[in-house]
């Protein structure tokens, strides 16, 4: 009897976050979120990376989410951006990676949210600069960041963190977010709040 075989794929790249929670994000440290709930998310940009034969180098996908509590209580909602560049291989390849079921971060992250949005294709401006990066998903998603300032001298200031078990990212480096606002699928704005850059590098299966 043949044995199916799982598609390998590997991505590479720098992916920019953000949330309603404090600087840094307690949730980073396996404690609960600032205010109680989250509501964040990521955009990935795909330096170097493939899922089987198809190349998803240089382009970027976001998720944007709403829970009502910490993210591992679950019964989260989820709306999926792709880039618009992307051709159909591409997009069936983005699409299949952010469901989960190719494993992944949204291995885990697709067990926390009870309702996912159908993937929007939008532009991807994305402008990657450490703690002044920034992302716009077409009209839908804007995240501008800037240095935490020191609430006293307003000095700069650029803290991070090494995250040995972090399955996002293992090297962020925080950030304020200047503008952070998500308007389709789910709903808020939290500029002024948590942001962070990092890497990432992810294989499967």
């Amino acid at each position: 009897m043949a044995q199916s075989t799982a598609t390998k794929w590997n991505l590479k790249g720098t992916v920019l976050i953000a949330c309603n929670c404090d600087y840094g994000c307690p949730c980073n440290f396996n404690a609960l979120p600032t205010h109680g709930h989250c509501e964040g998310g990521w955009a990935w940009h795909v330096q170097d990376g493939r899922y089987g034969g198809t190349d998803l180098s240089g382009l970027s996908f976001s998720i944007a989410a709403d829970w009502p509590k910490a993210i591992h209580d679950g019964n989260g909602e989820a709306a999926v951006l792709i880039d618009e560049r992307a051709n159909d291989a591409q997009r069936e390849a983005l699409t299949t990676l952010v469901s989960g079921s190719a494993g992944g971060p949204w291995g885990i992250l697709k067990n926390t949210w009870t309702k996912v949005h159908e993937p929007r294709y939008v532009a991807f401006e994305i402008n990657l600069a450490e703690q002044r990066s920034r992302v716009k998903a077409g009209d839908i998603l804007e995240l501008e960041m800037e240095p935490i300032k020191n609430p006293v001298t307003a000095a700069e200031v650029t803290p991070g963190a090494v995250l040995p078990e972090g399955f996002i990212t293992k090297d962020p480096r925080f950030a304020a977010s200047k503008l952070f606002r998500v308007q389709d699928g789910v709903h808020y704005d939290h500029s002024g709040k948590y942001a962070a850059v990092g890497s990432f590098e992810y294989t499967g299966p």
